[in-house]
């Protein structure tokens, strides 16, 4: 019996659709501002759907895209809210895990942007510091270069708490970060970090399978979580982005969706989820399916 660790799917892009609002550059952050209960009932569905580990809506919470709308103040009030959320959710599933989420310091799939490591280094670290008393990780996710994972590492390695570092990859090549680095340039950076558990996010089902063949190779504990969306359209890498600029595949339900993570898990990943446009019933489906095969959800 292999234990596999099942983590929840889409927060930010299921939190916009069940708000129904008009989306934001904010994302899911405007929603924890204006409905968070939203946030919590978000997690409970997760949960009893069979994930294990909760992640907490921080994706966007950041001092550099609080401050676009003046709302830099906010910071803090919003860790709060989002912790405060997931802890509740939590409470009620012995055995569950909270994972601090840190997303992208401007935006996703913006390597080109390239935040100095010095400067974003401290901008994690405050974030991460605030978030690890509260939470079992830390989850950098949507990590797009080698120098974004340089920063993020610098900040949080020694906080006290696991650090599982999350990187998406080009959806035609997974061998390539979407910066067009390969994706085996990052190893040495989980070696000097102590990295606990390395995974792939937010990238095409299809592209995961060619990189998990080099996560392997860390002897790291691996995974992936993917996106359901048709592809990152150009409108989504201009400045202040809403997600209403992507689309969700129609071709992957939540038994399609299943097949893929199978496959990885068969390759050898113990981590598996999903991410945007990938929700509850996905995961429901994706805990049947692991326990039917005799895996442990841990």
């Amino acid at each position: 019996m292999t234990e596999i660790t099942l983590l929840d799917g889409s927060i930010g892009q299921e939190l916009v659709r069940r708000r129904g609002a008009k989306a934001t550059p904010l994302w899911s952050t405007a929603v924890m501002m204006e409905a968070p209960d939203l946030v919590g009932a978000l997690h409970r569905d997760y949960f009893a759907a069979g994930a294990t580990v909760a992640t907490t809506n921080t994706y966007a919470v950041h001092r550099s895209r609080l401050a676009r709308i003046g709302e830099e103040e906010q910071l803090l009030p919003l860790l709060d809210a989002a912790l405060t959320q997931a802890k509740a959710a939590r409470s009620a599933y012995s055995g569950a895990r909270l994972a601090g989420a840190l997303g992208p310091l401007y935006a996703s799939y913006r390597p080109d942007l390239k935040p100095d490591p010095e400067v974003a280094g401290a901008a994690f670290r405050e974030i991460a510091r605030y978030m690890a008393p509260h939470v079992d990780l830390l989850l950098p996710e949507t990590v797009s270069s080698v120098q974004e994972a340089e920063g993020i590492l610098r900040g949080i390695s020694d906080l006290g708490k696991p650090v599982w570092m999350a990187f998406s990859v080009m959806d035609e090549d997974g061998a390539r970060l979407r910066s067009g680095e390969p994706l085996s340039d990052v190893l040495p950076l989980l070696q000097t970090y102590e990295v606990a558990a390395v995974l792939i996010n937010c990238s095409r089902p299809e592209a995961i399978l060619p990189a998990l063949a080099i996560l392997k190779t860390s002897d790291l504990p691996f995974g992936a979580f993917a996106n359901g969306f048709d592809g990152i359209a150009e409108g989504f890498l201009q400045d202040a982005p809403t997600v209403d600029a992507l689309s969700r595949r129609v071709d992957l339900g939540p038994q399609d969706y299943a097949d893929h993570a199978m496959e990885w898990v068969a390759a050898g990943a113990t981590i598996v989820g999903g991410c945007c446009e990938v929700g509850p019933d996905h995961i429901a489906e994706l805990a049947r399916r692991l326990r039917t095969a005799g895996h442990r959800l841990v």
